[in-house]
């Protein structure tokens, strides 16, 4: 078994906890389980009579489970928490914390295919039971679908040369690892910033296989029908596509950010920010977890 901090180090962990604001008898969600740093933290806090629910799509990470009656994990997309949470009798909650991306775990697994950094399939699925990996994607898309999401999901500017590359590179052969795809984005790959690129690459390629922006739109919106008065919405996001859905949403209520009024002009929302601005890492943090650097962490109570 990993211990927590060698499969992913908690980031803000005590930013975090203290942002739930728990309650000992209290009913919480952690649907981000991996190591299990943030869910022992919660479990800490809770008395007797409180209850954890963790949620986590990768099946490794059930390798971290503690041995507390109180905690129950779900193998499972969290997009689907309302539906599991009436199943364990355990609505409403009185708060819920997402800590979204690839754990490190995930990232220094090879076979996992999520980093270019290591030789292995070209996968990058978070459930292994998901029928489509990444290979299938950079080996059947059609060259704009390829690229569109790229430019989508990786923020890429030249995203169609991107896509013509890689559709020129699977005419010759399948590619079917992750150095292939490193191979195959040679020729449009910056000498400046080759990791910073590629980075982009394998952002979009998972984030398209496992459907995050779905999965958190989906998650969002259920956190207003699950969450209590009075409980509170804890999101840490890491790159500026889940921040803006996080963000629009702890403001407006809205995931496009529109602003919705009653008939006296009064702002309608879910949740009532508890931070007007994320918060961020601090130097020394960064230090000892450079992966905490690019972390944005958000809050809000349910009004």
């Amino acid at each position: 078994m990993l211990m927590a901090s060698e499969y992913h180090a908690p980031v803000l962990l005590h930013d975090c906890i203290e942002g739930l604001n728990i309650r000992p008898d209290g009913v919480y969600v952690d649907v981000t389980f991996g190591g299990g740093g943030h869910s022992r933290a919660i479990l800490e806090k809770l008395g007797p009579q409180g209850r954890l629910v963790a949620f986590d799509r990768d099946v490794d990470a059930a390798a971290n489970v503690p041995d507390d009656p109180r905690f129950t994990l779900v193998h499972s997309d969290f997009r689907w928490i309302r539906n599991h949470l009436r199943y364990l009798d355990a609505l409403p909650v009185n708060g819920l914390l997402a800590d979204l991306g690839v754990s490190s775990h995930q990232f220094d697994a090879g076979p996992r295919g999520f980093s270019f950094r290591f030789d292995g399939p070209l996968d990058m699925r978070m459930d292994r039971r998901a029928p489509r990996t990444a290979a299938d994607l950079v080996n059947t898309l059609a060259e704009p679908e390829l690229a569109a999401l790229l430019k989508r999901y990786g923020e890429l500017r030249d995203a169609r040369r991107v896509a013509r590359s890689l559709v020129q590179a699977r005419a010759v052969h399948r590619m079917a690892t992750t150095t292939q795809l490193v191979e195959a984005l040679k020729p449009v790959t910056p000498k400046r910033d080759a990791s910073g690129f590629l980075a982009q690459v394998f952002q979009a390629l998972r984030i398209a296989v496992n459907d995050e922006l779905g999965s958190l739109e989906r998650l969002l919106e259920e956190s207003a029908r699950i969450i209590t008065p009075g409980g509170r919405l804890v999101v840490m996001s890491y790159h500026s596509l889940e921040d803006r859905l996080v963000k629009h949403w702890m403001r407006t209520g809205d995931l496009e950010g529109r602003e919705h009024k009653d008939l006296y002009g009064n702002r309608i929302r879910p949740f009532e920010p508890v931070n007007s601005r994320a918060i961020v890492p601090a130097a020394e943090e960064v230090e000892q977890n450079p992966r905490a650097r690019s972390a944005r962490l958000r809050i809000g109570e349910r009004t």
